[in-house]
């Protein structure tokens, strides 16, 4: 049970601002279709959209909230968190069909004494607060993208993190996921599964929002993912011991792995 100390209901932030995420750690994958640097897609393949989720915590500390979030994945709960503009960290987790499921998972886990309190955030983002409803998410496409940049620079600086106990770290799929999570998307949990799962564009095409791959070991092995910014510039989490970082693609290295682009929007 996380101690009560550390959830106290406080006055929810936009949920668009520094995030923070907790997912899998990038692997090394079976090795992937071979990358076909021509090949264009007018249309991406649709990802999953998440429905109602829950929102709980006000941690200020970061190390807390990745516990806490840990202790979440354990119950098969799916989370991200991420810190808001007053300085504290909250927790987005589920994915449940209605309002009526998402609340009563809630009260499940308010009975159980692992939160206080806790706010269901509608598929647009909207929750109930008492300053009024959080941003709502955009809709169309460019509004979408424009969410997705402003949440991954949210990380920048965030230092590697895996339930503040562990050096397994804040990994390369963990960010992008959550990043997408936080905007109600769903991508799948490692690096291999998000390059299978999007659709191939050229890096002259990419788009604000769209992934970047990249083969750190050589070759064609996928085991690394970035969020591109646009103007050749993306975030990512590149290894243990350091924090998230903005890079660009002309790095003599990261033009060497580079494997390909995929959109999902």
């Amino acid at each position: 049970m996380v101690p009560a100390d550390l959830l106290r209901p406080l006055r929810l932030a936009p949920v668009l601002s520094v995030s923070l995420a907790l997912m899998t750690a990038c692997s090394r994958p079976p090795r992937p279709v071979p990358e076909h640097p021509t090949a264009k897609s007018s249309v991406a393949r649709a990802l999953p959209r998440l429905g109602y989720t829950l929102q709980a915590g006000a941690f200020a500390k970061v190390e807390n909230v990745a516990r806490f979030s840990e202790s979440l994945q354990a119950q098969g709960l799916e989370a991200a968190y991420y810190a808001s503009g007053e300085g504290l960290y909250r927790v987005r987790f589920g994915d449940f069909p209605t309002k009526e499921k998402a609340r009563a998972q809630g009260e499940v886990l308010r009975a159980a004494g692992v939160i206080e309190a806790f706010w269901v955030v509608a598929p647009d983002g909207s929750a109930p607060t008492a300053s009024g409803p959080i941003r709502i998410r955009p809709t169309d496409e460019r509004g979408l993208r424009a969410s997705l940049v402003e949440s991954a620079r949210g990380y920048l600086g965030v230092p590697y993190l895996f339930g503040g106990t562990t050096e397994r770290g804040f990994d390369c799929s963990g960010l992008t996921g959550a990043v997408y999570r936080l905007n109600g998307m769903r991508l799948p949990r490692s690096s291999q599964a998000q390059f299978q799962a999007g659709s191939p564009v050229d890096l002259d095409q990419a788009r604000a929002g769209d992934l970047l791959f990249f083969a750190m070991g050589g070759g064609d092995r996928v085991s690394h993912v970035g969020l591109y910014l646009g103007q050749g510039s993306f975030i990512h989490a590149p290894r243990s011991g350091q924090g998230i970082r903005q890079d660009q693609l002309s790095d003599r290295y990261y033009r060497k792995v580079f494997v390909g682009a995929r959109s999902y929007l």
